[in-house]
């Protein structure tokens, strides 16, 4: 059974930093490609960022330059820091695993963490 399990999120003020992570298990996890997705109130979930077993990454535009992501592949581990934090960053943020790296869907989905960033 696969399971993707985020942590990290929060209440923070404009202009902060958070780290989410998302821990894997249940997939060969060399074989996936790891994303962030988020979906704010009233919108579509949205495509944030995702990396490849390599370390490859690639970003939505609001996420260049303020958002990272990595991965520990001997933890099963990614990761997303967030810096310079908006207010339109308030969303549910979403771990996804998936064997095609693709931006609108993906094999596996976290539960999610609440993201709230107070301007």
């Amino acid at each position: 059974q696969v399971q993707l399990v985020e942590s990290g999120g929060g209440l923070v003020q404009a202009g902060a930093s958070l780290r989410l992570s998302c821990a894997a298990s249940g997939l060969t996890f060399s074989r996936h490609y790891m994303g962030w997705f988020r979906q704010a109130p009233g919108k579509e979930r949205e495509f944030v960022a995702r990396i490849n077993w390599a370390g490859t990454t690639y970003y939505a535009d609001s996420a260049k330059g303020r958002f990272t992501i990595s991965r520990d592949n001997p933890k099963n581990t990614v990761y997303l820091q967030m810096n310079s934090l908006k207010a339109e960053d308030t969303a549910v943020y979403y771990c996804a695993a998936d064997r095609l790296g693709r931006s609108n869907r993906a094999d596996y989905w976290g539960q999610g963490t609440q993201v709230t960033v107070s301007s």
